[in-house]
């Protein structure tokens, strides 16, 4: 490997023979990083590994951009914002561009849940992480790193091992969205639906101004959207609704009316109806429940 980068270049790696005996713990065993790193501007950045690793390798690109290639397929392009994992045990290489220089955080994870997380079917072709989950993964690398590099007992690394699991199922979500569509560069906004309806539950949307948020038709929005949250989206977006009026429910003396016109319902009779279809309790229940 030949690797220049600039100054906030990071690279932690844990002793083998301590994580043998680590990963042995409960709450350590399911999934815990053994490699942590930061490499910046990472010009020259270049890895071969002919017989793989134990460990999966998963790598985020933040600036510039760079390549990844399994033994026997392609390479795929690594682009600002996309994110690779490469399956444990696969031969691979990877690089960045001479011309744009890659930013990447990247982690090495293994564990029980690995694969449930991150393979094995998945190949190293690189997909989105959506905006909004970017700060998250950087903020969860970022504190993972630090309280690593201040030791290494078996309560950093149990810590750090929660820290993976938030990790991985940022990566999972990020990967369920790019199986949505066969161009996992051009993802439907189902996240943008998501935001929209959270911001209007004290009003109404319908089905047309959601698959808008989507850039989608009607038909293949519900689809997706179906697929991503087990709910069709007026369904999901009523849930939201019901969840906010039980909060209010819960934590004032509003009446059931008052609270039933808050969340965008006119009747309340079909209020509280819907409310103890979801919730299981009538909305006086629920309240009672609540606040004794």
């Amino acid at each position: 490997m030949d690797r220049r980068s600039g100054d906030q270049e990071r690279l932690l790696a844990l002793p083998v023979h301590m994580m043998d005996e680590y990963a042995a713990h409960p709450l350590v065993r399911p999934l815990h990083i053994t490699d942590i790193g930061c490499f910046p501007k990472a010009r020259n950045h270049y890895w071969r590994r002919t017989e793989g690793i134990e460990a999966y390798v998963i790598m985020y690109c933040t600036e510039g951009s760079g390549w990844v290639g399994l033994d026997g397929e392609r390479r795929h392009e690594v682009r600002k914002g996309e994110l690779t994992v490469i399956p444990a045990g696969a031969p691979h290489e990877y690089g960045s561009s001479e011309e744009s220089p890659w930013t990447i955080y990247w982690f090495h994870m293994k564990g029980e849940h690995a694969s449930s997380f991150f393979g094995p079917e998945r190949s190293a072709e690189p997909f989105p992480i959506p905006v909004e989950r970017s700060a998250a993964f950087i903020g969860l690398f970022d504190e993972c790193y630090e309280f690593l590099r201040q030791g290494h007992s078996l309560e950093h690394v149990i810590y750090a091992s929660q820290l993976a699991g938030h990790l991985a199922a940022i990566i999972r979500l990020a990967y369920a969205g790019r199986q949505e569509t066969p161009n996992p560069r051009r993802q439907p906004n189902i996240e943008q639906a998501l935001r929209y309806m959270t911001e209007r539950l004290e009003d109404n949307v319908s089905l047309a101004e959601l698959a808008a948020q989507a850039a989608l038709s009607i038909p293949h929005f519900t689809q997706l959207f179906k697929k991503r949250t087990g709910y069709s989206p007026i369904d999901y977006y009523l849930r939201l609704k019901i969840q906010s009026a039980s909060q209010y429910l819960a934590l004032t003396d509003q009446s059931v009316k008052a609270v039933s016109l808050r969340a965008g319902f006119q009747d309340p009779y079909y209020f509280s109806r819907l409310f103890k279809k979801i919730m299981g309790k009538s909305p006086s229940a629920y309240r009672s429940a609540h606040q004794d």
